[in-house]
């Protein structure tokens, strides 16, 4: 036999049992399938906590959504983490192929960029904190538009007279923006870098550390059932021009009101 099998190594080959995989990397692979299943089957952003719930005794949902995003790196759609939240979505690069059923989106104006960008550095953030860093009263349309594209929210209500309403990005923010989490919003020196700051700046001036931390601060109440805010939704007035934001705000006055 040993002769035989000399002749005919690949014989023996053949006949030999595949091994046995390790009974924790089939656990492992279950899991995948699991997380996959689940993530297809979504029709929002499916959270961590959730997908936990269903991961197999001993396996790290951590590590199974790393693996699953490096699976899918290179395919037609890949996995994408928002927050503490997963889904799958069309590859950047071939965005181009939905472009015809895409809808045209209206540009924003330089005023509701702003406002976007101070909501996004300096949230939880009132009206009238947006307008003192800005330096302009805001017009009714600014914040409006940006409830309207789901970018901003209405958050809670600060522990001052009047009770202001504050405003927090969106998951729906960090999605449109391919951003993960709201810390990866650019420092100073990456926004130095894309020359977005001409000019000399203040010694001392500083880009604040973004923060969405969905718990309410130590000066905020939650929002009552009856929150009616400071700008409600209007649908039913005419579209504005493409400026008019910029053309009704003025600036303010040392003491924080409105020039007439």
């Amino acid at each position: 036999m040993g002769d035989i099998a000399r002749l005919f190594p690949h014989q023996e080959s053949q006949h030999k049992p595949e091994p046995e995989p390790h009974p924790s990397q089939a656990l492992f692979g279950e899991a995948i399938r699991i997380a996959e299943a689940m993530l297809f089957a979504a029709s929002d952003l499916l959270d961590e906590a959730d997908l936990e719930k269903r991961m197999p005794n001993g396996i790290a949902i951590g590590e199974v959504l790393t693996q699953l995003k490096q699976d899918y790196a290179a395919r037609g759609v890949n996995l994408v983490r928002v927050g503490h939240k997963w889904m799958f979505k069309t590859a950047s690069d071939l965005g181009w192929l939905l472009s015809r059923s895409a809808v045209e989106s209206k540009k924003l104006s330089r005023a509701a960029l702003e406002t976007l960008a101070i909501v996004a550095y300096h949230q939880p953030v009132t009206r009238a904190e947006i307008e003192d860093i800005r330096g302009v009263g805001l017009s009714k349309g600014t914040l409006d538009v940006l409830l309207e594209s789901g970018w901003v929210r209405l958050r809670g209500r600060r522990r001052t007279p009047g009770r202001p309403v504050t405003y927090a990005t969106t998951e729906h923010f960090l999605l449109h923006f391919g951003l993960e989490a709201i810390g990866d919003l650019p420092g100073l020196e990456e926004l130095k870098g894309a020359g977005l700051f001409d000019g000399r700046l203040p010694k001392e001036f500083q880009i604040p550390l973004p923060s969405d931390d969905p718990a309410l601060n130590g000066d905020e109440d939650p929002l009552d059932d009856d929150t009616t805010p400071e700008l409600l939704l209007d649908f039913d007035r005419p579209e504005p021009e493409e400026d008019e934001d910029d053309f009704e705000e003025k600036p303010l006055e040392d003491d924080g009101s409105i020039k007439s």
